[in-house]
């Protein structure tokens, strides 16, 4: 016989031999259950082991379960035995019918037959224990190969035979060996997790399918476990894009941080300055004011003495000669000139004063207009003559004050951005728009392109007459204002700014206020932001404008121009080194052809060239 079947031993792959049928159903050799249960006493009654379980269903026996010989089965044994050709191995002759059954276990149990096909050795990492056969006798117990999730055991090679023979057990899940294999069963009903819900996220068996989660969405575990484990790449991916947008806002905000670090060092040393030649300009002014009070004081007081000398020697001479009085009297000698009524360097005091008080208000007001407290109108208002003497005290027009926006727009004129001259950083958006990017754009190459710096030229060159145009500030830092055709774009990053050369100027927005530019000085401005600004070249008159665009009306921001000379005589109140540098290079400028040109300072800085309503321009694209 070849051992297959149901008249075979499940251990030892065996025709059964004196059989022993279990209540659970299942029939074993009594000599194999005694090799796998050795601590039962020989008479079937439990020892000290605790409960045994089935070899194949692992179901729990008592301790006081007797093992008795399968006489039936015996007979049947025997009548196959005649039937079938070939030897077969003789069985333990049962009892006769009638006798006092045997013993369920022997005394000294008999060592479990070797299986007739040995199995080989699964490999197994190094350093662990592989899991052992739970069919092989006690000790000598080869590597399984599979365990059984119905069965509850781990079988080897050659025991999982009858996993592959029966048709009863074709139907257990087999896996890849298990060390815990109760871990793989419901707690409550000892039965496999075959079931997952969707509902409530757990493991099931069919029981508990049956019960508490009827109605509920099952799936089988492993179709669950595939489509987890195609959710995990899922995540996995997700996780690293994720990542990979940190990693890229890290560094936008690290050259943030860096670009904000900068412009406060720039901005420190820039106010340094402007402090070293304000306290310049003041020691100055007082020692000019010092000398002018020692040179009267030596004037009027050398004058003083003189008479003082004349009139001791005239009254010593009177004294001696008495004569000489009548005489004295007879030629019209009065009384020595009195003390002067106003002495001129005593006024000094009074012009100090009058520095000093402006200073303290102007110093006070413009701190107001940092911290944002102060209004519009504030400004330097109390320092009058200065402001006043920087502009043209002639003009008097529209385009030095607040006016309507339909006066500027006769003078209206189309900016289109020149995509020759934007500098690789710059994003453009047809030929209104442009937004500062973190990756280049490959663009072709250009002679008129910068290189150095985020700068883009409007198209054209404006040589005569008075333009308009206006900008939307949608974000960041900008510049806006004009620069002279010809001008290198090559010019390195210090020199090839937007008002840090003698060939351009601009209006600067910085996040905190505006500012204009020009030849590398800087001029704030106290007034607020406005999202909207005005451009106005004035050719003729050799003059630029800003201007803040509200509710339809403009208010100048500041107008470039270089001053009248001052008027001879009058006192020079402290110099203005901005307007002073407007003053000697500012016409200069208009010796060019002139291009609208704009600077995209801070790495999120956007902005849009204003539209025009063309039904309002009178002056169109003079190129």
């Amino acid at each position: 016989m070849d051992g297959s079947g149901p008249f075979s031993c499940p251990i030892c792959l065996e025709p059964l031999r004196e059989p022993v049928t279990l209540p659970c159903g299942h029939n074993f050799c009594l000599a194999c259950l005694g090799a796998l249960w050795p601590h039962r006493s020989a008479g079937g009654t439990g020892g000290s082991g605790g409960p045994a379980r089935c070899p194949l269903c692992q179901e729990l026996f008592p301790d006081g379960l007797q093992l008795r010989k399968n006489h039936t089965l015996s007979e049947l044994l025997q009548l196959r035995q005649g039937l079938c050709p070939g030897p077969m191995p003789s069985p333990a002759a049962g009892p006769a019918p009638g006798a006092t059954p045997e013993p369920s276990v022997p005394s000294a149990p008999p060592t479990a037959p070797e299986p007739s096909a040995p199995c080989a050795p699964e490999p197994w990492p190094a350093g662990e224990e592989p899991v052992r056969c739970d069919a092989c006798p006690e000790g000598a117990a080869l590597p399984a190969a599979l365990s059984c999730l119905s069965c509850l055991a781990s079988f080897c090679s050659a025991h999982l035979g009858p996993h592959e023979r029966s048709p009863a057990l074709r139907g257990h899940r087999l896996v890849p060996p298990l060390r815990r294999l109760e871990e793989s069963l419901c707690p409550r009903h000892l039965r496999p997790l075959e079931r997952y819900c969707r509902v409530e996220r757990v493991c099931l068996c069919e029981a508990c399918a049956a019960q508490e989660h009827r109605g509920h969405e099952l799936v089988p575990l492993e179709q669950e476990r595939v489509l987890q484990e195609a959710e995990q790449s899922k995540v996995l991916s997700a996780v690293e894009d994720r990542m990979d947008e940190l990693g890229a806002g890290i560094a936008q905000s690290r050259r943030t941080v860096a670009l904000i670090k900068s412009a406060a060092v720039a901005e420190r040393e820039r106010v340094s300055q402007l402090f070293a030649e304000a306290t310049a300009t003041l020691q100055s002014f007082q020692t000019e004011v010092l000398g002018f009070i020692e040179e009267g004081e030596a004037t009027m007081l050398g004058r003083s003495q003189g008479d003082l000398r004349r009139q001791e020697e005239q009254r010593s001479h009177l004294s001696r000669e008495l004569l000489a009085l009548r005489l004295a009297l007879e030629e019209g000698c009065g009384p020595g000139p009195g003390p002067p009524r106003e002495l001129s360097f005593t006024k000094s005091s009074q012009v100090v004063r009058a520095v000093r008080d402006v200073l303290v208000s102007a110093c006070a007001s413009q701190w107001e207009q940092l911290r944002g407290l102060g209004s519009d109108e504030d400004g330097l208002q109390k320092l009058g003559s200065e402001d006043a003497e920087s502009q043209d005290p002639d003009s008097t027009n529209l385009l030095e004050s607040e006016a309507p926006r339909d006066y500027f727009l006769k003078f209206a004129y189309i900016v289109d951005l020149d995509s020759d001259t934007a500098d690789k950083f710059l994003q453009l958006f047809g030929t209104k728009g442009v937004k500062r990017v973190l990756c280049p754009i490959n663009y072709p190459e250009s002679p008129t392109r910068f290189t150095h710096c985020e700068q883009v030229l409007g198209e054209g060159a404006l040589d005569r007459g008075t333009y308009y145009w206006e900008v939307e500030i949608i974000e960041g830092w900008v510049s806006v204002g004009v620069m002279a055709e010809g001008f290198s774009p090559q010019e390195p990053y210090d020199r090839g700014r937007l008002g840090r050369n003698a060939h351009s100027c601009c209006l600067q927005w910085n996040g905190r206020g505006f500012s204009v530019w020009f030849c590398g000085l800087e001029a704030t401005l106290p007034h607020a932001f406005s999202p909207t600004v005005g451009v106005c070249l004035e050719y003729a008159d050799h003059a630029l404008a800003f201007y803040a665009v509200r509710d339809g009306k403009l208010s100048l921001l500041r107008r470039l121009k270089a001053s009248r000379p001052r008027r001879s005589g009058a006192l020079a109140s402290p110099t203005d080194p901005f307007q002073s540098r407007l003053d000697s290079h500012f016409a200069g400028l208009f010796n060019y052809r002139l291009k609208p040109a704009f600077f995209l300072e801070s790495v999120d800085a956007h902005l849009q060239i204003g539209p025009l309503k063309k039904s309002c321009i009178s002056v169109l694209k003079r190129r």
